[in-house]
């Protein structure tokens, strides 16, 4: 059947991914580069978004050529044993990336308007009520009523966080000079932090289950997904490029989500009252939608793998996931459970979170690497080629090294 899409239908999946990858987690270690290192940092953010689409782009090429998801590849091609050391990290990183999404929504909340007579509580009171209402939007709400609501979020957060860094009047001379790549005195680690930070982790992985809802199949999609990704990614270079053009303008102190709040601020001595609200608006766009989108995307990972558990290649009903008992129930595990870790410490969970992505990128770079090459399994039209190789391994050699840096204490 002939596949015809909108302009909207071509790029709705790279903007859910965008607006799924960009959280608190971002929008942070961008200001704090910004705050500590300046505008040296903003050629980080064009290359971490290159790296980033390449990763999607395999991932996206493996499964039009095979029509298997990654998980399934990574099953099937590299051994039944990977899927089991996967479902470990993926429990992990459910527990971990709900607290901190969780969190950081009752911060937003929190800034519009206290609740339960301390700061302390009302994040608490308006993370359990954005977790709880992601969960009913997910569960009840089709695939259709996603996107939009995705899209009028990420278009809440890129306007406001846009006008923000127009507002504050940088000088663009400075802005400019800032695309040469150069690592600033004292500032090696916010270069890494920022070329890593760029766009999501695991979540690259739900790319793949959003255009099997739309019906991607085959060589002639790979053109429309290749521009899909790049607005997707384009979106997200320029937040993250308007968010360290921001905090390059403040002086920012500690860490954690309670640092959006300190933000407003500042914004609001430097701009005005209205420099608080826009960045609150648009600091509640990117936490929301990036929980939302985790909500609905990181089930389609469990109840995937759980459908491998019930037949081979060639006897695994192509079911629709979202349908089914596996990713409903999970869906309702990433809401409900981190709600009991929301009084854990910021930082371990930060640290935790950094460690998770730092481990699972070189993976994903290293697996394209052998996948994608293998003639025999995605055939010569679908065979990455030269620029392609050189850019995963650019990908996991950067990434290898941000693990260790992570793991090292960073």
């Amino acid at each position: 059947m002939e596949q015809k899409l909108s302009v909207y239908r071509i790029i709705a999946p790279g903007i859910l991914l965008a607006a799924t990858g960009v959280g608190a987690g971002d929008l942070l270690t961008s200001t704090l580069a910004g705050s500590e290192a300046g505008l040296t940092v903003l050629w980080c953010v064009a290359v971490g978004a290159l790296l980033k689409w390449t990763l999607a782009e395999g991932l996206t090429r493996w499964q039009l050529a095979t029509g298997l998801t990654l998980l399934e590849g990574w099953t099937w091609k590299l051994g039944g044993w990977i899927r089991w050391v996967f479902l470990a990290y993926l429990l992990l990183f459910t527990m971990v990336v709900g607290r901190a999404l969780t969190s950081a929504c009752g911060v937003a909340g929190t800034g519009f308007l206290e609740l339960g007579g301390s700061p302390e509580n009302s994040v608490l009171i308006w993370g359990i009520i954005h977790s709880l209402v992601g969960l009913v939007m997910v569960l009840f709400g089709s695939f259709e009523f996603f996107e939009r609501i995705m899209s009028v979020l990420i278009g809440l957060m890129f306007v406001t966080v846009i006008l923000t860094a127009v507002v504050i009047a940088p000088d663009w001379g400075d802005v400019a000079m800032g695309f040469i790549p150069t690592v600033p005195e004292h500032g090696s680690q916010w270069v890494l932090a920022v070329l890593g930070g760029v766009g999501g982790t695991v979540t690259l992985l739900s790319y793949g289950y959003w255009i099997r809802e739309q019906g991607r199949t085959g060589l002639s999609m790979l053109p429309i997904c290749r521009i899909d990704l790049a607005v997707g990614n384009g979106v997200t270079a320029l937040f993250g490029i308007a968010v360290i053009i921001i905090g390059s303008r403040l002086d920012l102190q500690g860490q954690g989500a309670m640092l959006a709040l300190a933000m407003a601020e500042q914004l609001e001595n430097a701009i005005g009252p209205a420099g608080r609200w826009i960045f609150l608006i648009g600091f509640w766009g990117a936490v929301f939608s990036s929980l939302l989108g985790v909500w609905q995307s990181i089930p389609y990972l469990f109840a995937d793998f759980y459908d491998l558990q019930r037949g081979g290649a060639g006897e695994r009903v192509k079911a629709d996931l979202r349908r089914q008992t596996p990713y409903k129930a999970y869906v309702c595990v990433l809401a409900i459970a981190p709600l009991f870790l929301l009084e854990a410490p910021v930082k371990q969970i930060q640290l935790i979170y950094g460690v998770f992505g730092a481990i699972f990128l070189p993976l994903l770079a290293l697996t394209l690497l052998i996948m994608n090459n293998r003639r025999e399994w995605v055939g010569s039209d679908f065979r990455s080629h030269w620029g392609i190789n050189a850019i995963l391994a650019g990908a996991l050699a950067l990434f290898t090294l941000l693990g260790i840096n992570e793991l090292m204490g960073g």
